[in-house]
């Protein structure tokens, strides 16, 4: 903040001062709009600080949450105490009803489990209850393959009778350039 007033002239009053004096010259109605009162700011005084247009939002936007402006519309306007709020576009909220004092809050519960009581009495586990059928739930385990193949030592009949899904594998160039040797 130091810095913003060392940049003003001696001769420019305080930029809230100059806001209300903006509002209260343009008489606007509807109240006067951020540019309006900027112009009318650098009309009248001239020789402004370089960040002019940001001092003027901040002030404003203080302004506006201190009550001292109101912003409607996107025009500010002074505040008049008197006035009733304004109300925005939307259904209006719901009046409370106030609680009679004879009725007692409790206080909120905490969300998520509650902790377990360390006082507590141990229970003792549940007695499994056996299912009737004898087998075990889930997917039956694989087999293991057969060492010796099916009904016997070779391997290519193994191979015939396995059948795999997708792209067949590629035949070794090897086996095929030893046929062709043998002639």
């Amino acid at each position: 903040m130091a810095a913003e007033e060392v940049n003003k002239p001696p001769t420019l009053p305080s930029y809230p001062q100059l806001i209300l004096n903006a509002i209260e010259a343009l008489n606007d109605k509807n109240g006067s709009n951020k540019t309006s009162i900027s112009k009318y700011i650098e009309s009248k005084y001239g020789d402004l600080p370089v960040g002019h247009t940001s001092l003027l939002s901040h002030h404003l936007n203080r302004m506006k949450e201190t009550g001292e402006l109101i912003f409607w519309k996107n025009n500010y306007m002074k505040a008049d105490p008197s006035a009733p709020p304004r109300r925005g576009r939307g259904r209006p909220p719901k009046p409370k009803v106030p609680l009679s004092s004879a009725v007692v809050l409790s206080p909120a519960r905490p969300r998520g489990r509650p902790p377990k009581d360390p006082n507590a009495p141990s229970r003792s586990p549940k007695p499994k209850v056996a299912s009737g059928t004898g087998k075990p739930r889930g997917r039956p385990r694989k087999m293991a393959r057969p060492e010796g193949g099916i009904g016997g030592s070779s391997t290519t009949i193994m191979a015939a009778a396995v059948r795999r899904r997708g792209r067949p594998p590629k035949v070794k160039a090897s086996a095929l350039t030893e046929v062709s040797v043998e002639h």
